[in-house]
């Protein structure tokens, strides 16, 4: 039987790509992999990667040269993105946001004992930063 080795991208939409990247490399200190007109994506840590699309123009399908083809990436609406932090760096990470002007909404103490912060980018995302013991798997 196949089995899946983890969760290689996650994807969001913005309206504003210059925003986006604004607050993806100048709040949470992503670094760009890969960038166009179209969409810019982020080594997060390991394998994990944001892709962060510009709305409406990633809905077509795209045939590559050689005969590549990707299906169009259209979505619509926020989405939620939880990002994994050691337990040392949750308050460093809440002076950060808030240095950077960032809201945090929400924060909870799970029973398991990990900790999550709940804050939005310019396009509404919902973003957590969550400490291990959210999950049994984390």
């Amino acid at each position: 039987m196949p089995k899946l080795d983890g969760i290689l991208e996650t994807c969001i939409h913005t309206t504003d790509m210059a925003r986006a990247k604004a607050f993806y490399q100048g709040v949470l200190e992503l670094q760009p992999i890969y960038s166009d007109n179209r969409l810019t994506a982020y080594a997060v840590a390991g394998n994990d990667v944001l892709l962060v699309f510009l709305k409406g123009a990633t809905g077509e399908t795209v045939h590559l040269p050689g005969g590549g083809v990707i299906p169009g990436h259209a979505g619509d609406g926020t989405l939620h993105v939880a990002f994994a932090i050691g337990k040392d760096q949750l308050a460093a990470w809440e002076e950060r946001l808030a240095a950077k002007g960032v809201a945090i909404e929400g924060a909870h103490t799970w029973t398991r004992g990990g900790r999550s912060i709940y804050f939005r980018d310019p396009d509404g995302h919902l973003l957590e930063l969550a400490t291990p013991g959210l999950w049994s798997v984390y």
